[in-house]
C-alpha cells in the first residue's frame, strides 16, 4: 500500500510529507521509503496558528478559520507528495494536522485538539484519509502521545542494551525500548529556545546554536527552570505549549537582573540537553537514537552528547531520514488503521488498552480496499 504521511509538529514551522510502499509479511511491518518534501506555512496562515496558542485567547470564529486553513494547507502539500513522490498515485494520506490545544488536568490528559479539516485533502487529491488519531488513546484513558512510541518499539527492539528514541520538535519526547517499554515527554526541546530568540531577535529559532554558543548559563534561572513539578511526574506523562512557553520563561525571570540575550537562549538550550539526559539515565539508556528539528542545532546535540556520555546517533544512521521520521510514523499508524490494528502501545500512553486511531475520510472511491486477515507486526524493517 503506497501511504503519505503529513505532520506539523508544535514548532508549526513547515508541513512535512513522506511517502513510503507499506506491507505487512508475516509478523514485519515492511516500510520503503519513497521520499520526503517539505513546505513553510504560508506567513498568513503561520502567524494566525501563532496568534491563537496558548495562553493567547481565541474565538470560534478563529478556530472555524484555521480549520479550513490548515486543512487546504495540508491539502495542496498532499497534492505535491501525490505528483513527486507517488507517480501520481497513493492508495492513503494519513494527516496528523496541527495541534492547538492539549488538555492535561493533573496529570491526566482530558483532551486533545488537532486543526485541519481532512476533507480538504480527500477532496484535492480523492484519496481516502486517516487523520484526529490522538483522541481515541485518549478516550481510553492514556495521553494521546508519544503516538510514535509504537514505531520506535517495533523498529529499535532487539537493538542490544537499553535503546532510546528521542525527537527533538518543540517538545521532547524518548521511548525506551527495554523490557515493558515506556515512553513519554520530557518536556521542551525546541519551544522555550524558539520562543526566546523570536521574542529577542524575529528570526524564528536559533540558527546552528549560535546565540546559545555565544553565551553563558545564567544558573539561578536554570534552577528556577530545573524546579518545574512537571519533570518530576511519573510516566506516561504528557506536556504542551500550553506549559512552556514565553510567558512561562518570563515567570521564572522575576526578580532577577537583566539577562543578556545570548545567555538566556544558553540557558534554556541546556535546560533542554539536561531534561532530556534526565529521563534518558533514569531507564539506564544505552543509546540515543535522535530525530526531529532539534538535532540540527549542533549546541544542544553537543550539550546533549556530554551529559549523556553515551552513543547519541540520529535515525539517518539506520536508514530512516531524520526529517521524515514523524511524518512516515504517522504514515505507519494510518495503515495500521485501516487494517483494523491497534496503533498504540498501552505501556507507552497510559491507556488501558490499544486502540485502532483516527476517523477516516473516504475518497473518490470510498474507502481503502484491504484483502486478506492481518496480524499485529512485531517488528518494523527498513527496506
Amino acid at each position: 500500500m503506497r501511504v503519505i504521511g503529513l505532520m506539523s509538529g508544535t514548532s508549526y514551522d513547515a508541513i512535512d510529507a513522506a511517502a513510503a510502499d507499506l506491507r505487512l509479511d508475516g509478523d514485519q511491518l515492511v516500510l520503503t521509503p519513497l521520499g520526503l518534501l517539505s513546505q513553510p506555512y504560508p506567513a498568513e496562515l503561520r502567524s494566525a496558528v501563532a496568534a491563537a496558542l496558548p495562553p493567547a485567547p481565541t474565538t470560534m470564529e478563529q478556530v472555524c478559520r484555521l480549520d479550513t486553513g490548515i486543512g487546504q494547507a495540508f491539502a495542496a502539500v498532499a497534492q505535491q507528495a501525490v505528483e513527486q513522490l507517488c507517480g501520481g498515485y497513493a492508495d492513503l494520506i494519513v494527516s496528523h494536522g496541527q495541534t492547538m490545544f492539549h488538555w492535561v488536568d493533573g496529570g491526566s490528559v482530558r483532551g486533545t485538539l488537532q486543526l485541519g479539516q481532512p476533507a480538504w485533502i480527500a477532496e484535492v487529491t480523492g484519496v481516502p484519509v486517516v487523520s484526529d488519531l490522538r483522541a481515541r488513546d485518549v478516550a481510553a484513558g492514556g495521553q494521546g502521545a508519544p503516538l510514535v512510541s509504537i514505531i520506535d518499539v517495533l523498529w529499535l527492539r532487539g537493538r542490544p542494551g537499553v535503546p532510546v528514541a528521542l525527537n527533538l520538535g518543540g517538545i521532547a519526547n524518548i521511548t525506551v525500548v527495554h523490557g515493558e517499554p515506556v515512553a513519554f515527554d520530557t518536556g521542551p526541546a525546541n519551544a522555550l529556545i524558539d520562543a526566546v530568540v523570536t521574542e529577542l531577535t524575529g528570526r524564528p529559532f536559533d540558527a546552528d546554536g549560535v546565540m546559545a554558543a555565544r553565551g553563558q548559563v545564567h544558573e539561578e534561572l536554570l534552577a528556577r527552570l530545573l524546579a518545574e513539578p512537571y519533570y518530576g511526574r511519573r510516566a506516561p506523562k504528557s506536556t504542551g505549549k500550553e506549559l512552556f512557553n514565553l510567558a512561562y520563561v518570563a515567570r521564572a525571570m522575576e526578580g532577577l537582573p537583566e539577562i543578556p540575550a545570548e545567555d538566556l537562549v544558553a540557558t534554556v538550550t541546556t535546560l533542554t540537553a539536561r531534561t532530556v539526559a534526565d529521563a534518558v539515565r533514569r531507564y539506564g539508556g544505552t543509546e540515543v537514537v535522535a530525530s526531529g528539528g532539534g538535532i540540527r542545532n549542533p549546541v544542544l546535540m553537543h550539550l546533549l552528547a556530554d551529559e549523556l556520555e553515551i552513543p547519541v546517533r540520529t535515525t539517518d544512521e539506520l536508514g530512516v531520514p531524520s526529517a521524515a521520521k514523524e511524518a512516515y510514523a504517522f504514515a505507519v499508524l494510518g495503515f495500521l488503521t485501516v487494517h483494523g490494528l491497534g496503533g498504540t502501545v498501552p505501556s507507552c500512553t497510559g491507556a488501558a488498552h490499544s486502540s485502532v486511531l483516527g476517523s477516516v475520510t473516504p475518497g473518490r472511491s470510498g474507502l481503502p480496499t484491504i484483502s486478506g486477515e492481518a496480524r499485529p507486526p512485531v517488528r518494523l524493517v527498513v527496506a
